[in-house]
C-alpha cells in the first residue's frame, strides 16, 4: 500500500512507469529525502517543473541503487518509474515539498493489435534514424507497457511525454504516439539526409 502523502522532487523531466532515471542529488533537502527513502524503502514523486508552475500529474520513483557517494554527501542514484499519481494538495510546511496524492489506475483494453503493430514499426524506424541502431528494449515488454517504453526511450518533447503520462488508457497512449511518430519520422529522415550531405566531401560520383 503506497502512502497518500509523499515527498516531491520537481525537475525538468518526465518520468514514466518502468523507465530508468539516473539522478545526481546535491541539495540538502533532497539528500535528506534520499536518505529517508533508502531507510524506509519508500518512493518519492517526480513532477515536471514548468516555467509557470508544476504539472499536477507525476510518477513515483523507486531508488534501485546508489551508484556513487561523494565526501560532501552528494549522491548519484539510479531510479525507476513506478506509479502515476495526481497531486490533490501541495504541502509546503518543510523545505522539502510534499504532496497529498491519488494514485492513477489504467482503464480499458491494452490497445488494438493493428495500432500496436503500427507503433512498433514507427518506433523501430525513428529509433534507427536517431541512434543508427535497432531498438532492443521491446523484447519481453508487455502490451500494456508498450507506450511507456516508446515514450521513455525516444527524445520526445517533454509536454508530449507529459500527455502520455496523463492518459489513463494504453489504447489512447498508443494511438497518440502513432500520430506523433507518423509526423516526426519524415523530419528525422530529412535531418539524416542533411547530415549525410554535410558529412560528405562535396564531390559527388559522376
Amino acid at each position: 500500500m503506497r502512502p497518500e502523502r509523499i515527498p516531491l522532487f520537481p525537475l525538468n523531466v518526465v518520468l514514466l512507469p518502468g523507465a530508468p532515471l539516473p539522478l545526481h542529488i546535491f541539495e540538502p533537502r533532497y539528500k535528506e529525502m534520499v536518505k529517508n527513502c533508502l531507510e524506509e524503502k519508500s518512493e518519492f514523486g517526480m513532477l515536471l517543473s514548468l516555467p509557470k508552475g508544476l504539472a499536477r500529474v507525476g510518477c513515483t520513483a523507486e531508488i534501485l541503487e546508489v551508484a556513487k557517494r561523494y565526501p560532501d554527501e552528494r549522491v548519484d542514484i539510479v531510479t525507476i518509474g513506478r506509479a502515476p499519481f495526481r497531486v490533490v494538495e501541495l504541502i509546503q510546511e518543510n523545505p522539502l515539498l510534499e504532496g497529498q496524492v491519488d494514485y492513477l489506475e489504467d482503464r480499458g483494453a491494452p490497445g488494438r493489435p493493428e495500432v500496436q503493430r503500427q507503433l512498433v514499426e514507427l518506433y523501430e524506424a525513428c529509433h534507427t534514424l536517431l541512434f543508427e541502431d535497432y531498438p532492443k528494449n521491446l523484447e519481453g515488454a508487455l502490451a500494456e507497457e508498450l507506450s511507456y517504453v516508446v515514450a521513455s526511450t525516444l527524445p520526445m518533447d517533454l509536454l508530449w511525454k507529459q500527455q502520455i503520462l496523463e492518459l489513463r488508457s494504453e489504447e489512447d497512449r498508443q494511438e497518440r504516439l502513432v500520430g506523433y511518430l507518423r509526423e516526426w519520422a519524415p523530419h528525422l529522415q530529412n535531418s539524416k539526409a542533411m547530415r549525410m550531405r554535410a558529412g560528405g566531401n562535396g564531390h559527388g560520383l559522376n
